[in-house]
């Protein structure tokens, strides 16, 4: 197992009007002495210039992160997202990655069952040509309780239906869904190839910043390690298995700068790391 960075988080950090910095991005990477990076979309920047520049830092692309909308009933509203996922692809392969994933966010008017069907539906139509270029992909434990893709169950349902498909496990996102972070990696395991890891906090929903979840619960984000989501727990059923892939280090929320964030939760997470291998 290693940590990887993740452009969303400290993209999270821009002012209005402020440009995603991919050179600092690479050399925050490289004092935090990782190795690889996700990138979530490729901002302004062409994704010849990125692999250069990665290139340039020693760097690998750990996946290639973007949204693509397939939530539609119908091949002919989904066609806009079939040339997105097309392009993802193709990006994907410039930047030297083997791994996408989708977000896969709910959508009001669509049973969590009808999202799944509809984007199942659609990923059926393209996913040859992700095969064709020898690229993997992966959806993850998302957080809108409309979402098709929350817990372990909807994944091997979808994995049923598209054998190919493959999951990037999110140890908190899947807690929003009733499972521990251990029981949710050890259901899905040998078909995740990706992770993020991040954390809730159950609160009031008269706090701030608050979200409510498939299990009714309401949550809001905090550094790994100061919510309620089992961490050391999921990393040592991720060592046990023998998973040997990359955790991408993710922070949504707003009491540390994303910098500040990241610095202090990949010491932790190399803490925890230690201690389970």
């Amino acid at each position: 197992m290693k940590i990887s960075m993740m452009t969303y988080t400290m993209a999270r950090g821009l002012k209005e009007g402020e440009q995603f910095d991919a050179r600092g991005l690479c050399e925050f990477t490289r004092e935090l002495e990782l190795d690889s990076v996700d990138w979530v979309s490729t901002y302004h920047y062409a994704p010849a210039e990125i692999r250069e520049l990665m290139n340039d830092y020693g760097l690998k692309t750990a996946a290639h992160t973007f949204s693509c909308d397939l939530n539609f009933p119908t091949s002919a509203e989904r066609a806009a997202g079939y040339d997105i996922f097309k392009r993802g692809i193709e990006t994907a392969v410039i930047l030297g990655t083997d791994i996408i994933m989708l977000p896969t966010g709910g959508k009001n008017g669509f049973t969590r069952d009808e999202a799944r069907d509809n984007y199942l539906s659609g990923l059926e139509e393209v996913i040859s040509f992700a095969d064709d270029a020898g690229v993997t992909v992966t959806v993850e434990n998302f957080t809108h309780y409309l979402s098709p893709f929350i817990t372990s169950t909807d994944m091997k349902l979808a994995i049923a239906r598209i054998p190919q498909l493959r999951v990037t496990f999110d140890n908190g996102n899947v807690t929003t869904g009733g499972e521990t972070a251990a029981k949710g990696f050890n259901n899905n395991a040998q078909y995740i190839v990706h992770a993020h890891f991040k954390d809730w906090k159950i609160c009031s929903p008269d706090e701030k910043s608050v979200m409510r979840f498939l299990d009714g619960k309401c949550r809001h984000a905090v550094l790994v390690g100061d919510g309620d989501v089992d961490q050391l727990g999921g990393l040592r059923a991720m060592a046990d298995y023998g998973y040997e892939g990359c955790i991408n280090f993710e922070y949504e929320g707003n009491e540390l700068s994303p910098r500040e964030a990241t610095v202090e939760g990949v010491r932790r997470m190399r803490e925890w790391m230690a201690e389970v291998q």
